[in-house]
């Protein structure tokens, strides 16, 4: 049943939220800067490499091209790889990965594999076609050192002015958020693995 509204409620709803609106308007017409921005999707939660794909389609739905390349997951194959393939040109994928270092268990293979994505990842990013760059997993590669951080935020610090950059998984280096415009921490709060739920079509993969 819809809650009776009298008058003066109503009444003060609306002053209230003619306030709000002068707020918010005042707040983004103050902000003229536009950017490439730098963008973090970290924490142990569920959903960075999602919300990456996320504004891919917004990125796509402006008519942009996007560059997608996988360091860790190539070895898997995922739903997202092909809704986007849809797109064609579009989107340029690259899985460039074998897998989290317990799978292959060879460093000098996963610090190999690294390097190739990352080349992969400069040249689409010296591309100016491109709208947006996301660089999933790049944390893992940085956090078990199979690339030097300060030559992979040297390249992201320095690409050109209007390319947006997405960088997902866990343990971000507090360097490269320093360096973001945008860190997002993706907080577990309750996780269905643990109540002996696996990995599921068009949720996991």
């Amino acid at each position: 049943m819809t809650k009776a509204i009298d008058e003066k409620e109503a009444e003060r709803h609306r002053a209230k939220m003619a306030k709000r609106k002068a707020v918010q308007d005042e707040e983004v017409a103050g902000k003229t800067a536009e950017k490439g921005l730098l963008i973090v999707h970290t924490g142990t939660g569920k959903g960075k490499s999602t919300a990456a794909f996320g504004l891919a389609l917004r990125m796509l739905g402006r008519g942009r091209r996007v560059g997608v390349v996988q360091f860790v997951k190539g070895a898997w194959h995922t739903a997202e790889r092909d809704a986007l393939a849809t797109f064609g040109d579009q989107v340029s994928w690259h899985s460039m990965g074998e897998g989290f270092t317990w799978e292959t268990q060879d460093l000098k293979r996963d610090i190999a594999a690294a390097e190739r994505a990352w080349a992969k990842a400069q040249e689409l990013m010296d591309d100016e076609s491109f709208g947006l760059v996301i660089l999933d997993e790049l944390n893992i590669a940085l956090r078990y050192d199979y690339l030097d951080l300060d030559r992979v935020l040297a390249a992201l610090t320095s690409r050109r002015p209007g390319l947006h950059v997405i960088v997902t998984g866990r343990n971000a280096k507090p360097a490269l958020i320093e360096a973001a415009d945008l860190v997002t921490d993706m907080t577990l709060v309750k996780h269905h693995f643990a109540a002996g739920v696996k990995a599921q079509e068009g949720i996991e993969y």
